[in-house]
């Protein structure tokens, strides 16, 4: 298992950017459930650095989607995509499904 790391430092526009990085489930979403609720505003989450995301990161993720966006990676794209959050949030680094 890869431990969950989130750093909190301030994006281009201005606004929050929490870098998460590891792996994202059960055993640790709390951490980034703790990293969200700390942060004001809106915020963006880059996941690009995440190389697993299960259901507990999802929930997190859907919890937060009123104020959050998410850049992503081709790894979980997939993922994002059809949990329907990317449907939700505005979500960069990841192309579209093919129908």
């Amino acid at each position: 298992m890869t431990p969950l790391t989130v750093t909190r430092r301030e994006g281009p526009d201005g606004t929050a950017l929490l870098a998460v990085q590891g792996e994202i489930d059960m055993s640790n979403s709390a951490t980034l459930t703790t990293a969200l609720e700390a942060t004001d505003g809106p915020v963006t989450v880059d996941l690009t650095a995440v190389d697993y995301l299960d259901s507990a990161g999802l929930a997190v993720l859907f919890t937060h989607s009123d104020r959050i966006a998410v850049i992503a990676g081709p790894l979980l794209g997939p993922v994002l995509t059809y949990s329907g959050l990317a449907d939700v949030v505005a979500v960069r680094g990841i192309d579209p499904p093919r129908a």
